[in-house]
């Protein structure tokens, strides 16, 4: 039983459903982490003594989330099993009297009912959303990347869901990037929202989006993070929805067909920790960041790579850390 499946709250003041289901697109070959993603799934890859997928599960059953589709690949059913009880490992721990790892053993199997469903063949990000649709029917859902997480303290998916419940359309969620760095993203174009939407928290109304611009020619330094909440008509527009280069189907061609067709599309702007475990570098930042803020790891972990970095020189770690906290929390590393 998952510690949100039965969620108190599924209708926002307004009468529409909020969404309680969310959708994680994880079929990717992960080429940069070749050879290790061979045989182990990118998502799996621990960040310390979890892995990155666990962290994204976390998310959406601290929004209230307990239903979770992951859209999976050949040789990626362990994804699956990581959800899975142990009833023979946790005998064991149980036998040994080790409460604390027995804990952490059951959680994953808690957070939330795990679902699956295979993409045979990678062709977009909106190919990929298009298989939950047997799953969702025609209700909101939340499409969360499964390379990408926010910290637990600054949490953005609650936000996204309200926004999504009052207005009925696409909800996105963008970060800023440094105006140089725009060629590396998705941008938005933006303008004010509706002043009643205000009290959810940094609002924009978005009005168009560029895949990855020169600089010169970006609509704004706003780039777009992997957080969606959809309405189920996004199946429809999936479905009309042309393939671009490569012959995939892209998720921004389907809401952007929404939104031409009088669909409200708005994005809350995050300004949280964001970390982004999608490159070797990224992911790389992202253990030593959660490493060094470990209450149990933290004060040795600093220490010692205080010394390995410049014989002790905090100054230069000190620089180091803020770097990369920097990068995980905003520059899409």
């Amino acid at each position: 039983m998952s510690e949100h499946s039965a969620n108190p709250s599924t209708t926002a003041a307004t009468g529409r459903a909020r969404a309680v289901k969310a959708v994680i697109p994880a079929a990717g070959l992960a080429t940069r982490f070749l050879p290790a993603t061979k045989a182990v799934p990118k998502e799996l890859l621990p960040v310390i003594d979890r892995p990155v997928l666990q962290y994204i599960v976390e998310e959406a059953a601290q929004a209230g989330i307990g239903d979770v589709l992951l859209i999976t690949g050949r040789g990626k059913t362990s994804m699956v099993d990581h959800f899975d009880r142990r009833p023979d490992l946790e005998a064991r721990l149980e036998a040994k009297g080790d409460t604390d790892r027995l804990a952490a053993v059951k959680r994953p199997s808690e957070l939330a009912e795990i679902y699956t469903c295979r993409q045979p063949e990678q062709l977009g990000l909106g190919h990929a959303v298009g298989y939950a649709e047997s799953h969702v029917g025609d209700q909101p859902f939340a499409v969360l990347l499964g390379d990408e997480f926010v910290k637990p303290s600054e949490p953005l998916l609650p936000a996204m869901l309200e926004l999504q419940a009052r207005t009925g359309g696409v909800v996105l969620a963008f970060f800023e990037v440094d105006p140089a760095e725009t060629k590396r993203y998705g941008i938005a174009s933006v303008a004010p929202a509706e002043a009643e939407l205000t009290d959810i928290g940094e609002v924009v109304k978005v009005t168009g989006m560029v895949e990855k611009p020169q600089p010169e020619d970006a609509p704004s330094n706003l780039a777009v993070l992997g957080r969606y909440v959809l309405p189920g008509r996004i199946f429809d527009a999936i479905r009309r929805t042309e393939p671009g280069s490569g012959g995939e189907i892209q998720l921004t061609d389907a809401m952007e067909l929404l939104r031409s067709e009088g669909v409200p599309v708005h994005a809350i702007v995050y300004r949280g920790t964001r970390y982004d475990t999608g490159m070797p570098l990224g992911y790389l930042q992202t253990v030593v960041q959660i490493a060094a803020e470990r209450e149990d790891l933290g004060t040795e972990f600093r220490a010692w790579l205080t010394e390995f970095v410049n014989n002790g020189d905090e100054t230069v770690t000190a620089a180091i850390l803020n770097g990369v906290r920097d990068a995980a929390g905003g520059s899409g590393t």
